[in-house]
């Protein structure tokens, strides 16, 4: 179930000229290294039958999924593209990979890819019609122009949100706002959790060095001060609104937990269906 929605990952990986490649050492170790999976049903060697044939496509190895040192990255380190084939998941960074470099152009681009992706809109829906249920703001009533006064603001919230913060405050305060995943390699549960609920107040400048996390804190609030613009009266008192900010948050803390997490778990299912396919192809006759 989980090997369609894991392994796309690699060909969707952004190109751009200073993208450290795999060298000829590393991919001929790492054919080598599959072919010995296939043969003696140790999976931790290879990554996947994809990759090993990269040899024999043009360009395939600006696919393979590297670090800045050109080592390509395992399976609990690979931030795909989507989460279960269907979450986007544009602005993650795999442990250890040299991402393209933020700016303008590509902060407009990611932020527009992730507002109108099909799957926005599935979220959008549901969350409406929970809000609708729960009678979350009763001056927007309720049934049919109750969903339909949750829906489009709703949009709006979601669509602001994800360009103050994607795109418009990052790029002039030159802020990575995307997240970079940390990964299992010496690191606890714990120590990854931590690593999560900071990322609220801390991130990255266009350099590489830490800073708060000006961008991200600054357009939930800013999200916050628009809506007050389309929603009526009654929804726009400080309570309701500080309690959409906290919403906002740990709305993102869980969504990045499962960012953080979700490679570890496909990496174990996608072993576990190797090693079914390796013991049934060597009990046929």
């Amino acid at each position: 179930m989980l090997c369609p929605a894991f392994l796309p990952a690699q060909r969707l990986q952004p190109s751009f000229p200073d993208a450290p490649q795999p060298t000829e050492q590393t991919l001929l170790e790492y054919s080598q290294a599959e072919s010995a999976s296939v043969g003696s049903g140790s999976l931790d060697a290879g990554q996947t039958t994809m990759q090993a044939q990269a040899g024999d496509k043009p360009g395939a190895a600006q696919d393979l999924p590297v670090d800045s040192d050109g080592n390509l990255i395992p399976l609990e380190r690979r931030q795909p593209k989507r989460i279960l084939g269907f979450m986007p998941n544009f602005r993650s960074v795999s442990g250890g990979a040299k991402p393209p470099p933020p700016g303008w152009k590509y902060n407009f681009e990611i932020a527009t890819r992730q507002s109108f992706d099909y799957s926005s809109f599935i979220f959008l829906g549901i969350n409406s019609l929970a809000a609708e249920g729960i009678n979350s703001h009763p001056v927007l009533g309720k049934g049919a122009d109750g969903f339909y006064a949750y829906i489009w603001r709703g949009f709006l919230d979601k669509t602001d949100g994800t360009y103050l913060g994607a795109w418009l405050l990052p790029s002039l305060l030159h802020e990575d706002t995307r997240y970079y995943a940390l990964g299992n390699q010496h690191h606890s549960i714990a120590t990854r959790e931590l690593y999560i609920i900071s990322r609220q107040g801390v991130t990255r400048t266009y350099g590489g060095r830490q800073t708060p996390n000006i961008a991200g804190l600054g357009a939930k609030v800013l999200t916050q001060i628009v809506s007050r613009t389309y929603y009526p009266t009654g929804a726009t008192s400080f309570s309701v609104l500080a309690t959409k900010f906290g919403y906002s948050a740990m709305r993102d803390v869980c969504f990045t937990s499962i960012r953080e997490f979700y490679p570890d778990i496909a990496a174990h299912y996608i072993r576990k269906h190797r090693e079914k396919m390796i013991r049934l192809q060597q009990q046929a006759p």
